[in-house]
């Protein structure tokens, strides 16, 4: 990752103080867009996890095995995912946002079991400790001056072997391999926690110094997409580590 000072010769593109409160305001930005799609989550799995009648349309509330349309909503938000890569360039940044936020609501129905299948005491202290995990990686990720993005690569491709290890469990319902699953992941996404973090203060610093900021709808669609980025760090490290510390109903 280049190091990129912000102090700069009086006159020459944008001052340092300017720039230090861009990113400020832009980092503050983007958490903000994180909290308001975690709330959006956490209401709609609760919301549709705490009644049978609803959870039913998804999952039989008692084995919790999804029906095809509980297939379609766990996979929903992956195939999202991929959409939103794609085309966000081309929407706007109220489009984009309410995609985001849509998203979110569509995570909140995939995930809304767990308050089926676990205690409230325990959903919330896991919540809790993801937090704390959240905001100790992410601090270190913008304060760092560790160049990241080789970790980043590595992390990458083992989010691509968990992926494949878990459609394989599905049918191979391995032990072995349900307990190193969750393991693998929290690693994973706690890594991916400071290198997506580095990496939006970088590409901020990158564009800030043209003398521009990257442009009014560059940076808006950047905040979104950071967000993103962290919320899914968020809420996978908070579904992993919920197999550790989660008691059962």
């Amino acid at each position: 990752m280049a190091d990129y000072q912000t102090t700069r010769p009086v006159g020459v593109g944008v001052g340092a103080a300017e720039i230090d409160a861009g990113l400020r305001a832009h980092m503050n930005k983007v958490y903000g867009l994180m909290s308001v799609a975690m709330l959006v989550t956490a209401g709609v799995a609760w919301s549709v996890g705490t009644s049978d009648a609803l959870l039913s349309i998804f999952r039989d509330p008692l084995t919790l095995r999804p029906n095809i349309l509980g297939w379609v909503v766990m996979f929903a938000p992956l195939a999202m995912v991929f959409a939103f890569g794609a085309l966000v360039n081309k929407m706007s940044v109220a489009a984009a946002q309410f995609f985001f936020y849509a998203f979110a609501a569509v995570m909140g129905l995939s995930i809304a079991w767990i308050f089926k299948a676990f205690t409230d005491t325990s959903i919330a202290s896991t919540f809790l400790v993801t937090a704390i995990a959240f905001a100790s990686l992410s601090l270190f990720g913008y304060v760092t001056k560790r160049d990241l993005s080789g970790m980043g690569t590595f992390l990458l491709m083992g989010l691509v072997g968990l992926i494949v290890a878990m459609v394989v469990n599905m049918f191979l319902q391995s032990e072995g391999l349900a307990f190193a699953i969750p393991v693998i992941g929290v690693l994973i996404f706690a890594g991916l926690t400071a290198y997506d973090t580095q990496t939006i203060k970088t590409q901020y610093l990158m564009y800030a110094h043209h003398g521009d900021g990257g442009g009014q709808l560059y940076q808006g669609r950047s905040a979104i997409m950071g967000a993103l980025n962290l919320y899914l760090d968020f809420i996978n490290m908070f579904m992993f580590l919920l197999h550790f510390l989660g008691n059962r109903e």
